[in-house]
């Protein structure tokens, strides 16, 4: 009668998922690890329900999704970030995944949506850092909202006027000094953190820096999809300096 209920796991059990999964995370098996999550969506462990958000985030970005499941796994995706949070306030990638997974729902609801978001999507990356001051990659996330914001067109602008009584803004020098705190935290980390270096040189009209920067991105190992496509961004830029 209850075989289709996941049981609730005890913990050297949920100890076991989690060491699985973060091996088929590590090893690049997104749609194994989604397959082993999913079967666990009704726990109560924000553990296990952070890496079921990011999974499903994960599956979502792969180009063989299509259109409706994408949607569906990102609207899951947050849902799991948000029972992570409710089960765990003090998880630091529970903030971290909520704040991505909350954008992601943003570019389905519409740009004024997207914008009325963007405060509290920040303050769960600042309160991701606050518990977990190394992570590399939250840091690099606010860089990239400060980067957005910096380079928000003049309409986006008009919105965000209408949303908050002091809308959010930034500029890419502040964009700039979170890309290179992410880069002291973790050298190296992740190809997206070089090419935003360089962006933002590009941006602040330091070609020197940028052509450095690009050249590191362009280099660097591609392991997944999204490397890939960082190279041949950074390439382009590269030959358009």
């Amino acid at each position: 009668i209850f075989s289709s209920v996941s049981p609730i796991l005890i913990s050297s059990e949920v100890e076991e998922v989690i060491e699985q999964a973060d091996y088929l995370y590590g090893s690049g098996e997104t749609e194994k690890l989604y397959q082993l999550l999913v079967q666990h969506k009704n726990s109560d462990d924000a553990e296990l329900l952070w890496r079921l958000a990011r999974a499903s985030r994960d599956l979502a970005q792969l180009s063989s999704t299509s259109a409706v499941e994408k949607k569906q796994l990102t609207y899951d995706s947050f849902e799991y970030a948000k029972k992570a949070l409710e089960k765990n306030e003090s998880n630091s990638a529970a903030h971290k995944w909520y704040g991505i997974c909350l954008s992601d729902v943003g570019d389905y609801e519409g740009i004024k949506t997207k914008i009325g978001n963007a405060i509290v999507i920040k303050e769960h990356f600042q309160r991701a850092i606050e518990l977990n001051p190394k992570d590399a990659t939250t840091i690099h996330l606010i860089g990239i909202w400060c980067y957005s914001f910096a380079e928000m067109p003049w309409y986006q602008r008009k919105i965000a006027a209408t949303l908050f009584a002091t809308p959010p803004t930034s500029t890419f020098q502040e964009a700039l000094r979170y890309f290179h705190m992410a880069e002291e935290a973790d050298p190296n980390f992740y190809s997206k953190n070089l090419l935003f270096l360089g962006k933002t040189y590009l941006k602040l009209n330091n070609k020197k820096m940028a052509l450095l920067w690009l050249s590191k991105a362009k280099e660097y190992p591609a392991q997944t999809e999204e490397d890939k496509q960082v190279q041949k961004e950074a390439l382009e830029l590269l030959n358009s300096i």
